[in-house]
């Protein structure tokens, strides 16, 4: 079972495997901050510390709303993210918080048809 350490709080769980972040840290009193829940606002912008592995891939609504630049530097969403089969720890920096939840989304293009 893995564990998801949530360094600002010190606190660490056994979860599930492929918990949802966000639903862990509610169920469990994590105190990842938190909003929407839906990738929208961004308010659960988080990086992992360790264990990045062992989480699920990035999804569109985190390409969205991180962008790039924030998707590089290592930033995830926790209402987005699962932990897949191993530990993991999270922190968050709510000076990085305020800065994604200003951030407007980015639209995607749609990836081309592919020719039969």
């Amino acid at each position: 079972m893995p564990k998801i350490h949530f360094v600002n709080s010190n606190k660490t769980f056994d979860v599930p495997e492929n918990s949802n972040i966000l639903r862990m840290s509610l169920r469990y009193d994590g105190e990842l901050p938190n909003l929407c829940g839906g990738g929208i606002c961004g308010t659960c912008v988080f990086k992992p510390v360790e264990g990045a592995e062992h989480l699920d891939d990035t999804k569109r609504q985190e390409q969205r709303k991180l962008g790039e630049e924030w998707l590089e530097k290592g930033y995830r969403l926790g209402c987005q993210t699962f932990v897949k089969d191993g530990d993991v720890s999270v922190a968050w920096d709510l000076e990085i918080t305020k800065q994604v939840k200003r951030r407007k989304p980015d639209k995607l293009k749609k990836s081309p048809s592919a020719v039969k």
